[in-house]
C-alpha cells in the first residue's frame, strides 16, 4: 500500500478501483473515462486526457451498467453519456490494437498466413502473440498451436487482421516477444473483454 492508500500489483503497476464493480485492478483491465468541457462522458483509451478519471472494467456488461447511471454517481454530478458508447469503445480499442499490431510488422516483428505463423512456431522463434481470425476455419486454425508463455487472441475479424498486415484479409498472425508484444496484449484483452468471444480457441492452447 501506497502513501494515500493507493494499491499497486506486485510489478508496480497502479491499481484502481471499477466503479461497477468496486473491485480494484492493474490498470491495464480497465477502462479509463473523463468528463469533458460539456459534462459528457469521454472514453480515454490512452489514458491521457485531463481530468478525474473514472474506472470501468473491460467488460460489455460493466460498462453498459456503467452507462445507465453509473457514471454521473461517480462524478456526483449530471453527465451526459452518449449514444453508442460500448460501441465506440471498442471501435477506439480495435484502432488502437490493430495500430500496434501494425507497428510490429513494420519493425519486422510480427508475420501473417499460415505457413509463416508455423514456421516461426516450429523454429523456436519466441513468439509471444498468436492471432488467428474469430470468422476462420476452426479446422484450420486448430492447426497451429500456443507455446508456453505465449497468449492466444481470436477476437479480431480476418478483415480487421487484414488492415493491420496490409492485406484483404488475414486468418493467421503471430508477434514476436519483446517490442510492443505486451502491448498488444493489454489492448486485445481488453478488446476480448468487450466482444465476449475469442473465436474458438485452439485446444492445444496452453494458459
Amino acid at each position: 500500500m501506497t502513501r494515500g492508500g493507493q494499491k499497486k500489483d506486485r510489478s508496480g503497476g497502479a491499481e484502481r478501483k471499477c466503479i461497477v464493480t468496486g473491485e480494484s485492478q492493474p490498470k491495464a483491465g480497465l477502462i479509463r473515462f473523463v468528463v469533458g468541457p460539456d459534462n459528457q462522458v469521454v472514453p480515454d483509451i490512452l489514458g491521457k486526457l485531463p481530468g478525474r478519471g473514472m474506472y470501468v472494467s473491460a467488460d460489455r456488461a460493466a460498462l453498459e451498467v456503467a452507462s445507465k447511471g453509473q457514471f454521473s454517481r461517480s462524478a456526483k454530478m449530471a453527465v451526459t453519456v452518449p449514444e453508442g458508447l460500448v460501441d465506440e469503445v471498442e471501435r477506439q480499442l480495435v484502432r488502437r490494437a490493430l495500430d500496434l499490431i501494425a507497428m510490429s510488422r513494420k519493425a519486422g516483428r510480427a508475420v501473417c498466413g499460415f505457413e509463416k505463423v508455423k514456421g516461426w512456431l516450429a523454429g523456436g522463434e519466441r513468439v509471444r502473440v498468436l492471432l488467428q481470425a474469430s470468422d476462420g476455419s476452426e479446422r484450420g486454425k486448430a492447426k497451429l498451436w500456443t507455446p508456453e508463455g505465449a497468449r492466444y487472441f481470436g477476437c479480431f475479424t480476418s478483415a480487421e487482421l487484414g488492415l493491420a498486415f496490409g492485406r484483404q484479409s488475414v486468418i493467421h498472425g503471430a508477434l514476436a516477444a519483446g517490442g510492443l508484444g505486451d502491448r498488444v496484449v493489454e489492448e486485445a484483452t481488453k478488446l476480448r473483454g468487450l466482444r465476449e468471444l475469442d473465436g474458438g480457441k485452439p485446444a492445444t492452447e496452453k494458459e
